[in-house]
């Protein structure tokens, strides 16, 4: 394989996306024209990760090898890319394998770009957006439904904004090894599976109900095999999804007794062993939201990566729109977000050649300035903790788990006693980035306390590994006595987590 050949003018009209799924790795690599894409390539491997997940939550030395092996074929299609142009996620089997830290260090070697996790509502989100931009949608009410390896996603619309979200536990793998182990296919056990589907149903087909929809659609390997069937069988028109069509497939199974009998021409030989527990999935879906019939879009969660990296790119970052509608919903101030920022940007530019910090991470100390006193919604004694708590908890649309958790480390680290064991929860290949961040969020609030309506001090910082030289003008400590004060128990604080911080007059 050769790798993608990047415009010599713009070194970001190629985009590629990438899914790591729990049945499937996806690969879509686009051009991009005219605020559009022109696919150029499409991979996809069914390396069934979630059937190497063990009774312990581990996944397998096998399943990380059919892996690997799968993204060093990808790597060698992307590696040349720059970042900022390839987005790869993990979804249902990686937020839950205990290994899954192990795993992605090899995985990102094998990519040559990071993998962000991302949370079932996040993967709902952009498994939306593709199928919107897929079907060019009108402002219809549609119900857009995944099946994937270890979860299924069930999302209502309209245009390209979903309504409500949702992801629940149950997808083709997990519920064909769990009810339908060895391959057989009996009454009793499809009974069973379709029950258990109905059950985590419960927690959503009231309200999705009421919601309502015009149009139902699939948007998974999946649906779209069991809508081939049923047209290949003369059972629905045009690919058409019901629930009769679907019981008449299951009575298919069911005759045949085992997946190894099951004689279809539009299943194949990987999809097979799975079939069962995603039919089950569909059809208590059916029953339990009362959908009548179905159809099938090609957009999926890669797309969706497309068109969010689009908007990242073009300036129409859903993050931003994430954090905008926090602040505003637990009252930030936005006069103190603003000088907070100010001093900063200023900090950030004159630390971030030694640290290495990069355009990202002042994206990031920009989203910390806006959300660190949300917590001060619910009590202003230790409002850090409840800052972070509300930040860690919260859906978060547009970061993954590893962004999310890193801003609310950075939230939780802002005063005080410097916590550094919130840090350490994090990824170790981000964990001295995000401690970085912190040490500049705390100076500048230091600095920013009083909240006044001044211009922003006039601060030079000189950083090195484990050194941070503070110079000010000349007797600005003793006009600023209070300010002395939190910078003299700031040293304190950083010398804590083997940091010196010494602060100089004179310039």
């Amino acid at each position: 394989m050769q790798n993608v050949a990047m415009d010599e003018q713009n070194d970001q009209t190629i985009l590629a996306a990438v899914d790591l799924g729990s049945n499937s790795f996806h690969m879509v690599i686009a051009k991009l024209r005219d605020n559009h894409f022109q696919v150029v390539d499409k991979l996809r491997e069914m390396v069934q990760l979630r059937a190497g997940l063990d009774s312990r939550g581990r996944l397998s030395a096998a399943a990380q090898e059919r892996a690997l092996a799968c993204l060093e074929r990808f790597g060698q299609r992307i590696q040349s890319l720059p970042e900022g142009s390839v987005r790869v996620v993990g979804t249902n089997t990686l937020r839950v394998a205990k290994n899954s830290d192990t795993f992605l260090k090899k995985a990102k070697k094998a990519l040559g770009h990071p993998i962000e996790i991302i949370e079932g509502e996040e993967e709902a989100r952009l498994i939306y957006l593709g199928v919107a931009h897929a079907l060019s949608f009108d402002n219809t009410r549609r119900l857009v439904m995944d099946i994937g390896g270890g979860s299924t996603e069930f999302i209502i619309g309209e245009r390209f904004e979903g309504i409500e979200r949702e992801s629940l536990e149950m997808g083709c793998v997990s519920f064909s090894q769990a009810f339908f182990s060895g391959g057989s296919i009996t009454k009793e056990k499809m009974k069973r599976a379709i029950i258990a589907a109905a059950m985590r149903l419960r927690a959503i087909q009231k309200q999705y109900r009421d919601i309502g929809w015009d149009e139902a659609v699939g948007a998974s390997g999946t649906i779209r095999c069991v809508a081939n069937i049923v047209k290949e069988a003369g059972w629905a028109v045009d690919g058409t999804i019901t629930a009769q069509s679907l019981d008449k497939l299951i009575e298919l199974m069911i005759e045949a007794g085992h997946v190894d009998v099951l004689s279809l021409a539009s299943l194949s030989a990987e999809r097979r062993s799975v079939l069962p527990g995603g039919v089950a999935v569909l059809r208590a879906s059916f029953e339990q939201l009362k959908i009548k019939q179905m159809t099938v879009s090609d957009g999926a969660l890669r797309e969706g990566l497309l068109y969010d990296l689009l908007g990242r790119i073009s300036h129409d970052d859903e993050r931003e729109r994430t954090v905008s509608a926090m602040a505003r919903r637990y009252h930030a101030d936005q006069a103190q977000t603003e000088r907070v920022v100010l001093m900063l940007d200023d900090l950030f530019d004159q630390v971030a050649k030694p640290w290495r910090l990069g355009k990202h991470h002042r994206h990031q100390l920009h989203w910390v300035a806006t959300l660190h006193e949300i917590g001060l919604s619910i009590a202003h004694h230790q409002y850090q903790k409840h800052s972070y708590y509300l930040l860690a908890h919260s859906n978060f649309p547009g970061f993954s788990r590893e962004e999310q958790h890193a801003l609310a480390a950075m939230v939780r680290g802002q005063r005080r006693r410097f916590s550094i064991k919130y840090i350490k929860r994090l990824p170790k290949d981000i964990q001295l980035t995000t401690q970085r961040l912190t040490v500049l969020l705390r100076l500048a609030l230091v600095f920013n306390r009083g909240r006044s309506i001044e211009g922003a001090t006039p601060v030079k910082l000189e950083a090195k590994s484990k050194e941070i030289k503070l110079l000010l003008p000349e007797n600005w400590l003793a006009e600023h006595p209070l300010t002395e004060a939190d910078l003299l128990q700031e040293v304190t604080y950083l010398h804590e987590i083997g940091l010196s911080l010494t602060i100089r007059e004179g310039f």
